[in-house]
C-alpha cells in the first residue's frame, strides 16, 4: 500500500500542472480582464478613479503595486480604451503585471504556486491563502454536516428498501425520494425560507450567518444551539438533493449481494437474517458507499454549496470563486483553484485507501 501511495502522491505533480495550463489558456481566451474593467471604471462614473494614476501614484482599489502574472494578451489597444492617455494604461498594466510576457507570467506563476507563495487578491487587498482561511469554516460546516446527514440517513434506507424490494414501503419511498431529487436544492431552499425563515409563514429560524451577533458572548451549550440553529435550513435544502442517488446506490448494492451464493450458504447454515445482512452482506454492499464518501464530500464543499450559499447569505468557498471569477481576479482564481484541485485529489486518494481498508482483497498496488 505504501508504494501505491507515494506514486499517486507523485502523480499529483503533473496533474496539477496540467490543471494549471487548461485554466491558464481559458483565461487568455477570456474577455474582460482587470485592466479593460479598470478602464471602465475610469470611463464611468468613478470620477476620482484616474487621478490615482494621472498623479503618479501606484495604489489601484487597495492593492499596491501588485505582481500579478495573469493575462488575457492585452495591449495597448484595449475595446474601450479610446481617449484615455497610453501613459495611464501602461501604468494600470504595471501594477496589475501585465507589462511582462506571457511565458514570463506563466512561468512567475508555476514557481510562485510550487513554494506556495501566493499573490495578493486584485480587488480585495488580502492575501489569496487568507481569503480562503476566512471563508472556509463555512463551507466546511455545509459541507461536513451535508454529507454526514445525507450518508446517515441513506444508508439505513437504502437496506430497508433492498430487504423490502417491492412492498409498499419501497414504491412510498421511491416516490418520496424521486420528488426530493427533482426539486433543484436552491427553489428547495427558497420554500424553507418563505415558510420558517420569515417569509409568509413561520419565523422559526434565521435567514443569513452561521452565528447569531451575540454569538461571543453565549456559554458553550448555547454556542453549540446557535450553531445548529444557523445551519439548520442551509443543511436540509443541500441534502434533499443527495438523497435519492446515495440510497438507490445503496439499495442497488445490497440487492446484488443479496443474490449471490455465499448469502445463501449462510442462510443454508442457520445463521440468522440480521447475522446475514450485517455480518456477510454489509461490508460487501457498503465498499462503493463508503469509498465514495471523500469525493462527495469534495464535491459538496466547492461545488453543491454557491447557490444556498447566496440564498442565506452565507459568504462561503462557492461565493468566493463566483465573485473572483466575474471580477476576473486572476490570483484569486488560480489561487483557490490550485489548492482545490490539492485537496480534490488528496481526496480521492483517501477513498482509494478506505476501499482497501474495507475489504483487504482490493489491492490498487498490484493493478
Amino acid at each position: 500500500m505504501f508504494s501505491y501511495i507515494l506514486k499517486r502522491l507523485l502523480l499529483i505533480i503533473p496533474t496539477l500542472f496540467g490543471v494549471i495550463i487548461v485554466n491558464f489558456a481559458i483565461i487568455q481566451a477570456a474577455p474582460g480582464g482587470p485592466v479593460e474593467q479598470a478602464i471602465s471604471r475610469m470611463k464611468g462614473m468613478d470620477s476620482g478613479f484616474s487621478e490615482r494614476f494621472t498623479s503618479g501614484g501606484k495604489d489601484f482599489s487597495g492593492s499596491n503595486n501588485q505582481q500579478s502574472f495573469f493575462s488575457n494578451n492585452f495591449n495597448t489597444s484595449y475595446r474601450g480604451a479610446q481617449g484615455i492617455d497610453p501613459d495611464i494604461i501602461k501604468r494600470i498594466e504595471k501594477i496589475y503585471g501585465f507589462d511582462k510576457s506571457t511565458g514570463e507570467r506563466f512561468f512567475t506563476m508555476v514557481m510562485n504556486f510550487i513554494t506556495f507563495k501566493f499573490d495578493k487578491s486584485f480587488y480585495r487587498d488580502k492575501n489569496v491563502i487568507e481569503l480562503i482561511k476566512d471563508k472556509l469554516p463555512v463551507s466546511i460546516s455545509l459541507g461536513l454536516w451535508t454529507t454526514l446527514i445525507t450518508y446517515l440517513i441513506s444508508i439505513p434506507l437504502g437496506i430497508k428498501k433492498a430487504i423490502k424490494d417491492g412492498s409498499s414501503f419501497d414504491v412510498v419511498s421511491s416516490f418520496i425520494i424521486i420528488i426530493g431529487y427533482a426539486i433543484p436544492s436552491f427553489l428547495f431552499a427558497v420554500f424553507l425560507i418563505v415558510m420558517f425563515a420569515g417569509g409568509s409563514f413561520w419565523q422559526i429560524f434565521p435567514l443569513r450567518g452561521l452565528t447569531s451577533d451575540n454569538f461571543e458572548f453565549l456559554p458553550w451549550y448555547q454556542q453549540i444551539a446557535d450553531y445548529l440553529w444557523h445551519i439548520a435550513l442551509p443543511v436540509t435544502a443541500m441534502a434533499i438533493g443527495g438523497f435519492a442517488s446515495l440510497t438507490m446506490l445503496c439499495k442497488n448494492s445490497f440487492l446484488e449481494e443479496i443474490s449471490k451464493q455465499y448469502v445463501l450458504t449462510a442462510r443454508a447454515k442457520g445463521c440468522g437474517e440480521r447475522k446475514v445482512l450485517y455480518g456477510h452482506i454489509f461490508r460487501n454492499a457498503m465498499l462503493i458507499v463508503i469509498a465514495g464518501f471523500p469525493s462527495a464530500f469534495v464535491g459538496i464543499l466547492f461545488t453543491g454549496s454557491f447557490l444556498i450559499e447566496i440564498i442565506f447569505s452565507l459568504d462561503g468557498l462557492g461565493l468566493l470563486s463566483f465573485e473572483a471569477t466575474i471580477s476576473r481576479d486572476y490570483p484569486l482564481i488560480f489561487g483557490s483553484l490550485f489548492i482545490f484541485t490539492i485537496l480534490g485529489l488528496i481526496m480521492n486518494l483517501i477513498g482509494d485507501i478506505v476501499y482497501m481498508l474495507v475489504d483487504p482483497r482490493i489491492d490498487f498496488e498490484k493493478r
